[in-house]
């Protein structure tokens, strides 16, 4: 795993690229960080992640966007 910051990402994007089809790159932005990962390599063209545990745990955009909906509505009607 590579720790890099969004200035030396920039200037060598190919370098970090082919870094992460060997491993996960971290980009650090301030107090942000980004992964980088490849999930198809041409070694392996249908390779995909599958769903994990958390995938499965999520809940659905629409539930999570009515719910705060609903909050907020609830927030303001006092």
């Amino acid at each position: 795993m590579n720790i890099v910051s969004t200035k030396e990402f920039n200037a060598n994007q190919e370098k970090y690229f082919d870094m992460a089809l060997q491993g996960r790159v971290i980009i650090q932005r301030g107090q942000n960080m980004f992964v980088i990962q490849s999930i198809i390599s041409n070694n392996e063209p249908d390779k995909i992640f599958d769903p994990d545990d958390d995938f499965y745990r999520s809940i659905p955009l629409e539930e999570v966007r009515d719910s705060i909906v609903g909050y907020i509505r609830k927030k303001h009607a006092k």
